[in-house]
This record gives C-alpha cells, sequence and structure tokens, in this order.
C-alpha cells in the first residue's frame, strides 16, 4: 500500500473513531433527562473545539471534509449534553 492511499485510510478511520466518541454523549444526555446529572463542563469545551476544528476544516483550502465530517457531531452532542447538564 502506497503512502498517499494509507492516509486516505488513516483518515476515515479517524473520522469514524471519532463521530464515534461524540456518540458516546448519548448515554450521559439520557442520564442527566433522567436527573443524574453529569458535569457541563467537558461536553462545552468539547463542542468549542470542534467548532474550532470545524471552522478551520472548512475554510481551509482545500477544505479538509474528513476533519469537518469528524467533528461535526462533537458539536451537536457536546452541545446537547451541556444544557441536558445544566
Amino acid at each position: 500500500m502506497n503512502t498517499e492511499k494509507f492516509f486516505h485510510y488513516l483518515s476515515w478511520v479517524a473520522t469514524t473513531t471519532a463521530i464515534l466518541m461524540y456518540v458516546s454523549y448519548i448515554p450521559q444526555i439520557a442520564n442527566n433527562l433522567a436527573g443524574d446529572k453529569g458535569s457541563p463542563v467537558q461536553p462545552l469545551v468539547a463542542a468549542f473545539n470542534c467548532t474550532l476544528w470545524v471552522t478551520y476544516a472548512l475554510l481551509k483550502k482545500p477544505r479538509d471534509l474528513p476533519i469537518a465530517i469528524a467533528n461535526a457531531p462533537g458539536i451537536l452532542f457536546g452541545l446537547i449534553a451541556f444544557f441536558t447538564a445544566l
């Protein structure tokens, strides 16, 4: 396998694992809604970090779609986890 192909596959594996990381907020959100509140700090910081990465990836020339796709769920799930923890 050549280097270019390796990095292509690596970028999509990393994208998938990043999405899974942010989807893993769902149990915390469910616990928050059930009254077992978690800390709002980490999900808020994650949402802010993901916003920066998505902005970077979309403004970069050429665009870096794997980074944008990987971090977009972090904005949504991070904010939901934050607001439900309040």
